[in-house]
């Protein structure tokens, strides 16, 4: 059993547009309790990132994108592009892997044709420790110790399972004959 995006992503999401006033966005990460949000065009694919990053950069007097004076940049000049998504069909890991890599505290979740289905968060990565671990049992006759050690390998290497009871009933080792010839007290 594997985790996929899917399972674990918001999809009621919060996005802005690139006409966004930045004093806009700031109102609106703080009301949403969130630190950033997808940028989406009309059409509703995914064209970058805004975050509290982004405002701080602007704050900081680090604005140096476009043509607008600082105090009227707008979503779109201050987003971080083009965003780094997932799939919803893609594994938890390759999410988790991505946010390592890039540094980065969400992803949005694209469709086939880029439009926006969801996003998922650190705190959506980690929601997959939260599910109950199971303690397998594994009972039966398996037919030979190293099938049994097969099965019981296999059932350790699946999500969620935490550890492997092996109460496999295994066959009896065959103990080989020491009967010897008689011996001959005539030699």
């Amino acid at each position: 059993m594997n985790t996929y995006v899917r399972d674990i992503m918001t999809t009621d999401v919060v996005t802005v547009r690139p006409d966004t006033p930045h004093q806009t966005v700031a109102a609106m990460l703080r009301q949403h309790r969130v630190s950033g949000f997808p940028v989406t065009g009309d059409d509703g694919k995914v064209v970058g990132v805004m975050t509290e990053t982004d405002l701080v950069a602007l704050v900081a007097g680090r604005y140096h994108r476009g043509h607008r004076a600082a105090e009227q940049a707008t979503a779109g000049d201050l987003m971080s592009h083009p965003a780094v998504t997932v799939g919803p069909d893609d594994p938890v890991k390759t999410a988790a892997r991505l946010m390592r890599k890039q540094r980065l505290q969400r992803l949005p979740v694209v469709d086939r044709d880029g439009r926006l289905a969801g996003i998922v968060s650190r705190s959506d990565v980690l929601s997959v420790f939260q599910r109950s671990d199971e303690i397998v049992t594994l009972e039966g006759a398996p037919g030979s110790t190293v099938l049994g050690a097969a099965i019981a390998g296999q059932v350790e290497h699946l999500e969620g399972v935490v550890a492997v009871r092996d109460r496999f009933t295994y066959p009896a080792p065959s103990i080989p004959s020491t009967t010897s010839a008689p011996s001959d007290p005539g030699l």
